[in-house]
């Protein structure tokens, strides 16, 4: 077992209070931290001793991967670990499938397209599901709403501007329906994007107003969020796709999961993360990135959430978050209090981490703080991780294949 230095990405939509925070240094910090990676991608692996854990793996897959996962996986650790921390939303975006990632990364080789360049749409052959579980009350966007919901958010907002894109939507034909809607509203020209956007957030005011009616918590929290977006991103297409999704808080401790397709955006909070070990995005908005409208229409699954959160089981301190992928597995452990057990041990026949998100733990003599993770390497044998002295209780995040 060695303690695992994570790569730290600045991206703009950041926080600088959130990671600081978790980690007890000073707030606010200099630029904003959006992600903590913990893994061993190309685009910025972790460190072990200050070297990288990719070229770590490299040069001894038998031990640190084992038998099993490079027979399923090859010669690569399979998941990515992040702490996310957003301030602002991030863009909106989905990921590929397996097969359409293999297709597009080999496409946009024959282009002869750098695979750092930004107009890239595949970094890697591999797909994105995702999963992230909520450390503060996390907001996001995720999936299509249903048709009907829809249907009677666009009523509510008695926008007269609405009327004809919500005579496109037909319960009875609903991946048709949301798949032609989508694509018109991300294509409008910029002169009608700006007067439909305008238009609605006239009628979104008046709603949030009360206007002398009462409107379902659901349909307040997605107009509300809708104009958020719009002081934030004026006359972004990406504030009208917002308008057909799922917008949602998780609690601490609550989980989404996201496979291939689903569109979705986060609005703000703070989580950990694990997704296969992949840096595909298509995005639709929200950004001043790449966006190949095209491209992500083609590989969006139109089929509607009525609810995006993942069901989850506590047992003992323990909640395990099962996911329909093999690329990762993730639970939760709460160490000490009630009912909870004061060790975790970490046993797995393939690559592991362990991240601590709260209090700290023990394990081989080396001490784990909130923000810190360890790397456990196949070959190793069960790690007990253990309160540290002091601690009364503790959190940690066990992922492994």
């Amino acid at each position: 077992m060695e303690l695992l230095t994570p790569a730290i990405q600045n991206y703009p939509w950041g926080s600088k209070t959130l990671i600081a925070a978790l980690q007890g240094r000073d707030v606010p910090t200099l630029s904003p931290e959006a992600e903590l990676w913990f893994g061993a991608h190309h685009a910025a692996p972790s460190r072990l001793n200050g070297e990288g854990l990719d070229g770590v793996i490299a040069a001894d897959p038998e031990s640190t991967l084992g038998p099993r996962v490079r027979k399923q996986f090859g010669d690569s650790l399979p998941f990515l670990m992040k702490l996310l921390a957003a301030d602002e939303p991030l863009s909106i975006q989905a990921h590929p499938t397996l097969e359409q990632a293999i297709a597009g990364f080999e496409k946009e080789n024959e282009e002869a397209i750098p695979v750092g360049s930004s107009t890239r749409n595949y970094k890697d052959p591999n797909h994105k599901p995702e999963l992230i579980v909520a450390l503060t009350d996390f907001r996001a966007l995720a999936g299509f709403r249903p048709i009907a919901k829809t249907m009677e958010l666009f009523d509510a907002l008695t926008c007269g501007r609405l009327n004809r894109y919500s005579a496109m939507l037909d319960p009875q034909h609903e991946e048709e329906s949301l798949r032609a809607l989508l694509t018109t509203l991300i294509s409008l020209p910029r002169n009608a994007r700006l007067e439909l956007i305008d238009g609605i957030s006239e009628c979104a005011r008046a709603m949030v107003a009360g206007d002398g009616e009462e409107f379902p918590e659901w349909m307040i929290a997605t107009v509300q969020n809708y104009l958020n977006l719009t002081e934030k991103y004026p006359g972004d297409a990406g504030v009208l796709a917002a308008l057909l999704l799922n917008y949602f808080v998780l609690e601490p401790g609550e989980a989404l999961f996201l496979g291939a397709g689903h569109l979705h955006a986060y609005m703000g909070g703070l989580g950990v993360e694990i997704m296969a070990n992949s840096d595909n995005v298509l995005r639709g908005g929200l950004t001043s990135k790449h966006i190949d409208v095209p491209e992500l229409v083609r590989i969006l699954n139109f089929t509607a959430l009525e609810s995006p959160h993942l069901a989850t089981t506590t047992q003992a301190g323990v909640t395990a978050f099962p996911v329909p992928i093999n690329d990762f597995i993730l639970s939760r452990h709460a160490l000490g209090g009630t009912g909870n057990a004061n060790t975790l041990i970490a046993e797995s026949d393939g690559p592991a981490i362990v991240l601590c998100t709260a209090g700290k733990v023990t394990a081989d003599g080396r001490e784990l703080s909130a923000g810190d993770a360890a790397w456990l390497p196949a070959a190793d044998g069960p790690v007990e991780f253990s309160l540290a002295p002091g601690s009364d209780t503790a959190e940690v995040f066990f992922a492994r294949v």
